[in-house]
């Protein structure tokens, strides 16, 4: 019911005929061609259709045809094929089978076989082995996992090349629990004692390898790596934990039955349900009873994963779903594909080979369609009214909900906007529907790539061609929306040194708490403040108060830069405070998650902390743990890094790594695969990374000279030769 109220209020009531209509829309399509014309646009491939949704006209048009990367914006696509195959009723079953006769009470064995649904969760688990009890289940034998309902491939085109434990890069299997991602849960009593490192959910799937200590520091020194060895998942956990405080890593799973199987399996025992046999994997035989079936959320709810939080879990889910319920199990991406494609072109009308599709979530660089094709799809699922609800109320709400809750402040957009974002790197999108104020609908689809500098600027783009739409009607108009959206206050304007001392001392006492109910209002003070280096804490503390939303990390990456007037004023601020400087935690916790901007903003602050021991010092042991965490993406970075940026932290991570004296220390290995490499440039990029690093270490552990006393430094050999490259990475 919501879904269908939702779609009635955007799009319920026709615009009443006015004088100045064709006036607003020429104003809106000045304003949008000036947007595109505007730096960063004017330097990146940008693609715009936006179309009038009463009558299907264009009303603006910029490179619609060129195949883009959509990014997440490919889970409209996978979103729509689902709804229009499998129906908005549609559930998906996970079953529980026995043998005919078998006494309820001990069962020798209990089948269970998977369908897809990517709802189970660990809470669930707990209702189904209810029921069971309620059923009569006390004692089983084996439990046998039958995931082939689905193909053996877990990883859909485009996770190649990512290859990492990230939970955005987990596997799909027909027998799934919790995304198939797991908490890893760090605390720690006392300094110098061994963490306190905890599993949820808990059970035999996991070896745990835990050789992280206490610290007083409050910056998080951990590294959690999540890696199969064959039988079990291992999960390593090295560095150092605050006192101050707890907090959770989430890491990706490699095998999703036996994940569910073994999870399952303490459950049961926690509801004294004795499991005497072993878990195991083994297709169903014919000659079986149903016991019981779960049923999965609806599929409204499903879909609001999908779109509203962009679950790539759930698309990858969703695709091999489509390839199983249309052309047969065992379902795989590359039936479910056929199935999507079959739909773009008899439903939407798209023909297949104008566009590559190639997974359900968009990761990567992988698919491309054309900003044309995305708002054609968008207005056929708007004009199919059984879809059109669960459809258009399953994407994000400007300035509401999901991946657009902070976007839009302050603009006529907000509530009448819905759309699905995409971001990677260098590339940037956002495609759904607005209803502009003086009630005029339209479906739109923006894409920006290969784009230069920070995200911020193209997404304060794409924000203004959101809000000058939603502006037609509005006092103003779309002119008075744009200046808003691209000039919201006066210029940064830094406070006296007590002032800045003072508020930063209350915004770190906030982030220090940890709690998400702060952010309301630090996302409100973060918008008002001018002083740039106050305006970095407020962003930091927005991330600490809670690390898991994509959104605290964006304002973060988009606030704190190697600049004097941030990085210079807060290490000053800092020594006054006599506290740690502020965002480097935080910077150095996004870069060991493999975050390619949070990489790129560390690999800055070496040559920006030249003069500066100190800073120098907490930078190196910052790259050396970061080299831990993620040295394969540490490594990408370093080589796209402007030639000064990578030898000031290739001095600083030599430091940093000589002092950890790790003799197995993950950085190496990395340096070797680059070397092995099969193509020239990366291979000699890998050489003469492993000759600097060796040589600078050497040094490092080198009695310090009368010259290097003096400076603090030690020797260093030549730059390695820079071969520029990208890192893709998904998101929203």
């Amino acid at each position: 019911m919501s879904a269908f109220l939702a779609l009635l209020l955007l799009g319920a009531s026709t615009p009443a005929p006015t004088t100045n209509r064709t006036a607003e829309l020429d104003a809106l399509k000045t304003a949008l061609l000036d947007l595109t014309q505007r730096q960063p646009l004017n330097q990146s491939r940008v693609g715009v259709q936006i179309l009038d949704l009463d009558d299907g006209s264009v009303l603006f048009s910029k490179d619609a045809d060129a195949l883009m990367n959509p990014a997440s914006n490919v889970k409209l696509v996978t979103a729509a094929a689902a709804l229009a195959r499998l129906g908005v009723e549609y559930r998906f079953d996970t079953e529980f089978l026995v043998e005919p006769g078998a006494p309820v009470e001990k069962l020798r064995t209990l089948w269970i076989r998977g369908k897809g649904d990517p709802s189970l969760t660990t809470e669930r688990l707990h209702a189904i082995v209810s029921e069971l009890q309620h059923l009569g289940v006390r004692e089983i034998g084996d439990l046998v996992l039958d995931d082939s309902y689905f193909d053996g491939q877990r990883l859909a085109p485009g996770y190649e090349e990512e290859l990492s434990d990230r939970p955005y890069a987990a596997p799909s299997g027909a027998l799934s629990l919790n995304a198939n991602a797991v908490g890893v849960y760090l605390r720690a009593t006392s300094p110098g004692a061994k963490a306190v490192v905890e599993i949820e959910p808990p059970s035999d799937y996991f070896e745990v390898v835990n050789a992280a200590v206490g610290s007083n520091s409050r910056a998080r020194r951990a590294s959690v790596g999540s890696s199969w060895t064959g039988s079990q998942q291992r999960i390593t956990v090295r560095g150092t934990v605050p006192i101050a405080g707890d907090w959770v890593a989430w890491k990706k799973i490699d095998n999703p039955p036996l994940y569910f199987g073994f999870t399952f399996k303490r459950v049961l025992e926690m509801h004294g349900i004795r499991v005497r046999g072993k878990v195991k994997m083994g297709e169903i035989p014919e000659r079986t009873k149903l016991l019981y079936v779960s049923r999965s959320e609806t599929f409204d709810l499903i879909l609001k994963r999908l779109n509203k939080y962009s679950s790539n879990f759930v698309a990858e889910q969703l695709l091999k779903t489509l390839g199983a319920e249309v052309k047969g199990a065992p379902g795989s991406t590359a039936n479910g594909v056929k199935v999507a494609e079959e739909f773009l072109e008899r439903d939407v009308g798209i023909p297949r080979g104008s566009y590559i599709l190639r997974n359900g979530s968009g990761i990567n660089d992988t698919n491309r369609f054309t900003p044309r094709q995305l708002a054609q799809l968008l207005k056929v699922m708007w004009d199919r009214f059984p879809l059109a609800p669960e459809y258009l109320s399953s994407v994000g709400i400007a300035g509401k909900d999901g991946t657009l809750r902070y976007r839009f402040e302050g603009s006529e957009a907000v509530g009448r906007l819905r759309a699905k974002t995409g971001t990677l790197e260098e590339v940037s999108a956002l495609s759904g529907y607005v209803q502009a104020v003086g009630g005029e609908r339209f479906a739109f689809s923006v894409m920006v790539n290969d784009y230069p500098g920070r995200t911020a600027k193209v997404v304060q783009g794409i924000d203004a061609i959101g809000a000058a739409v939603a502006a037609v009607g509005a006092p103003g108009g779309p002119g008075s929306a744009v200046a808003a959206v691209l000039q919201p206050g006066p210029p940064p304007s830094p406070v006296s040194a007590e002032e800045a001392r003072t508020r930063i001392q209350t915004y770190l006492s906030v982030a220090q708490k940890g709690d998400p109910r702060s952010l309301p209002f630090l996302r409100t003070a973060w918008r008002s403040e001018r002083d740039p280096a106050v305006r970095a804490v407020l962003a930091d503390s927005i991330y600490q108060s809670d690390p898991r939303d994509y959104l605290g990390s964006r304002a973060l990456l988009d606030s704190f830069t190697a600049s004097d007037d941030v990085y210079g004023r807060l290490r000053t601020l800092a020594r006054d405070l006599k506290v740690e400087v502020p965002c480097v935690g935080s910077l150095t916790a996004l870069a060991a998650e493999g975050n390619g901007e949070a990489l790129a903003r560390l690999i800055e602050l070496p040559r920006a902390s030249t003069t500066d021991p100190s800073a120098q010092a907490t930078v190196a042991t910052s790259l050396a743990d970061v080299a831990k965490a993620a040295p394969d993406e540490l490594l990408v970075s370093l080589r796209a890094a402007p030639e000064k940026d990578r030898d000031a932290a290739l001095v600083l991570l030599a430091k940093g790594v000589a002092q950890q004296q790790e003799p197995d220390h993950p950085l190496w290995p990395a340096v070797r695969k680059v070397m092995a490499s099969t193509d020239p440039a990366t291979a000699a990029y890998g050489r003469s990374l492993d000759t600097t690093l060796s040589q600078r270490m050497a040094a490092e552990k080198a009695p310090v000279g009368p010259a290097a006393a003096a400076t603090g430094t030690a020797a260093v050999s030549p730059t390695p030769a820079a071969v520029p490259s990208k890192v893709e990475r998904p998101g929203g």
